[in-house]
C-alpha cells in the first residue's frame, strides 16, 4: 500500500469517527427531546413521530459507521 492511500485510509477513518461522534451525538439529544416532550399532555403527536422516526434512522446510521469501523475478520 502506497503512502498515499495510507494516507487517504486514515482521513477517512478520521471523517468516519467524526460522523459516528456527530451522529451519537445527535441521538443523545433527541433522546432528551423526546423525553421531555412525553411529560407534556399537549404534545404535537406528530412532531413526536417525526422525532422517533429521526432517532431510529441516526440508530441505524451508527450501526452502519461501526460495522464499517469492525475490520473483515476472514480478510
Amino acid at each position: 500500500m502506497s503512502e498515499d492511500s495510507e494516507d487517504n485510509v486514515d482521513r477517512e477513518l478520521f471523517r468516519n469517527i467524526e460522523k459516528l461522534r456527530q451522529l451519537r451525538i445527535e441521538h443523545r439529544d433527541l433522546d432528551h427531546v423526546i423525553s421531555r416532550l412525553q411529560l407534556d399532555m399537549h404534545v404535537d403527536e406528530v412532531q413526536m413521530r417525526r422525532l422517533k422516526k429521526r432517532k431510529l434512522i441516526l440508530k441505524d446510521q451508527i450501526a452502519l459507521l461501526e460495522s464499517q469501523a469492525i475490520p473483515d475478520l476472514n480478510a
